[in-house]
């Protein structure tokens, strides 16, 4: 049987709901000077996703590893105290926080961390990872990097659990694939972070013929496109016949995104201002559901 893994436990992938494949919620990146990325808080952590579970929202991947600062057991209490499904990760961000850490091990010592994480819990804890998580670099690959991705894919062929990558502004999507898909990760198991960072028509199409998933996952943040820019994006990749590769969320990783820290949008943003942004521009009730509740649930079932 299929289950979808959470911070709580497991679940049947017909009870996950609405779900944001791509946020973070606690996290303490090691060494970093701006104290905006530094969400430790849980009360503000609970408050948010209350706002977001008010609205309908019922699950999100929680998608912080250990080397930006994971918190597995405030994971698992902020959503005792919200009634929001957490879906942790195991894995490594990028090369610029993972490589002290990663550049000692093996590619087999990397494995079998993340498959106890996935199996066992992380470290000694029992809250298990539902997710791994690799990166790469921008337009480029580190070696530790590469380390990371070829342990994901052992970790996924033992466990069975879904990999979801980060991009570097979007850069290295096709060689992600390549390498994973060399591994013996199905394309089905493998989604693409950042699609969004990089709207290019044809490098969307290219992603998209081989099978995986793709994120667009950055909405909110005009620094780098519109939300008008996605949506019309998205409905664009849907007519060409993808919708069902597609994945949205807005990887809020800043106090200054969330309203419980004083900031803005906040998790609220995609069921409150999104959703009828994609209703305007055309979708109906069928291809919300997919996008926001089939889906996540298809990708995250192991």
């Amino acid at each position: 049987m299929s289950i979808i893994r959470t911070v709580l436990g497991d679940i049947d992938p017909i009870n996950l709901g609405f779900t944001l494949l791509h946020e973070h919620l606690l996290t303490a990146p090691p060494g970093e000077s701006d104290p905006d990325l530094e969400m430790p808080s849980l009360d503000a952590a609970i408050e948010e996703l209350r706002a977001y579970h008010a609205l309908g929202g019922s699950a999100l991947v929680e998608m912080t590893p250990r080397d930006y600062g994971r918190n597995a057991e405030g994971e698992a209490e902020v959503s005792r105290a919200s009634g929001v499904h957490v879906i942790a990760v195991t894995g490594f961000i990028k090369g610029e926080f993972a490589e002290a850490i990663v550049e000692p091990l093996t590619i087999q010592a990397i494995a079998e961390e993340m498959i106890h994480d996935i199996q066992q819990g992380f470290g000694t804890s029992p809250v298990r990872a539902g997710v791994i998580k690799a990166g790469s670099s921008k337009n480029r690959l580190t070696p530790n990097e590469e380390k990371v991705f070829r342990a994901a894919a052992i970790a996924h062929r033992e466990t069975g659990a879904p990999i979801s990558t980060h991009t570097e502004a979007g850069t290295m999507a096709l060689e992600q694939i390549s390498l994973l898909r060399a591994e013996g990760v199905l394309p089905s198991s493998i989604l693409i972070g950042h699609c969004d960072r990089n709207l290019e028509w044809d490098y969307h199409l290219a992603i998209a013929s081989t099978g995986v998933y793709m994120g667009y996952d950055q909405f909110s943040k005009t620094k780098y496109n519109s939300d008008e820019e996605r949506v019309a994006f998205i409905t664009r990749m849907i007519s060409a016949g993808h919708r069902d590769q597609l994945c949205i969320s807005g990887d809020l990783a800043r106090q200054s995104n969330w309203r419980s820290y004083g900031g803005s949008p906040g998790l609220a943003h995609i069921p409150q201002t999104v959703v009828p942004m994609l209703r305007n521009a055309g979708l109906n009730d069928d291809h919300l559901d997919a996008l926001f509740k089939h889906t996540p649930a298809r990708f995250l079932a192991f």
